[in-house]
């Protein structure tokens, strides 16, 4: 077998496992706000937005899938809240992103589905030399939590006061999978970089995300380092996989580190009338050092 055999078939059995248990499962069971409906899970975001996930639609085409693309944008229109339907390169039916743009759906970034070995990831913890003066630091509490949005708001320009009530009831354990919140910090308290990991029980799987960088700070090694860092946490907790949904900037610095494209993904959007809420979910892995 030639490597690029090996190679396409270790992606292949990511791919499997990842579809089969988290896209599967969805959300944790018990998450608040979540509900199936037919083939997806559905959950609402308060103050964010709606989610769409689903392992596969059920065979549903043509008219019929017309009719439940419209069910579930409808179903956010009349709360005023924006949804993210999240497409996978292999879904089916192949003209599922032609039919959700004729519903009003408008897609966002494509990101790469990447997978890695959390083991072979945290090994290289500690190897990855952390700017001089900078420590990493898993944090609790809402005072780290608002540096972290002014960081946000810093890098992205946007708004991002959800995020401060959001990771409380991310690391309270109250919003399904279990989460650690780490930052990067300068001597002087400034956190230079932040980034989480989501547990997912009765999985294999833990995922990261964040990642955000001051742009004076990048191209120092901090991303890598957070990334071996959550590894090192996955792995402790039992945990075999990592998994980022990956923007450009970081794909390149993660399959370095040794993770693996399985698939790309594209955030389908329906946003209601201005003044609606910010779009729903996570802040992607971004990475950029």
């Amino acid at each position: 077998m030639t490597t690029y055999e090996a190679e396409r078939g270790r992606a292949a059995a990511y791919r499997a496992a990842y579809d089969e248990q988290l896209r599967a499962r969805g959300f944790a069971p018990g998450t608040p706000g979540t509900e199936r409906i037919g083939p997806v899970l559905r959950r609402t975001l308060p103050g964010q937005g709606g989610l769409v996930l689903y392992r596969d639609l059920g065979g549903l085409e043509g008219d019929a899938l017309d009719a439940f693309i419209a069910a579930q944008r409808d179903h956010f229109a009349a709360r005023g809240l924006p949804v993210e339907w999240k497409y996978h390169s292999h879904d089916l039916p192949a003209d599922l992103p032609d039919r959700l743009a004729a519903a009003g759906f408008t897609p966002g970034e494509r990101e790469t589905v990447v997978v890695g070995e959390a083991a072979s990831i945290a090994a290289q913890h500690g190897g990855v030399p952390l700017p001089e003066g900078v420590r990493l630091r898993d944090v609790t509490g809402r005072e780290d939590f608002e540096h972290i949005r002014e960081l946000s708001e810093t890098v992205w320009a946007d708004d991002r006061s959800w995020l401060p009530p959001a990771m409380e009831e991310w690391v309270a354990g109250r919003d399904g999978d279990p989460c650690t919140v780490t930052v990067a910090e300068s001597l002087a308290g400034e956190v230079v970089s932040a980034a989480w990991v989501r547990f997912h029980r009765h999985t294999e799987f833990a995922s990261l995300w964040g990642g955000s960088t001051l742009p004076n700070w990048r191209g120092q090694g901090l991303y890598r380092a957070l990334v071996a860092h959550r590894a090192a946490l996955a792995l402790a907790r039992g945990f075999r996989y990592v998994q980022v949904d990956a923007l450009e900037t970081s794909r390149p610095i993660l399959e370095r580190l040794g993770l693996v494209s399985v698939a790309t993904t594209v955030p389908y959007t329906w946003q209601p009338a201005a003044g609606a809420a910010a779009r729903p979910g996570e802040a992607r892995d971004v990475g950029g050092n």
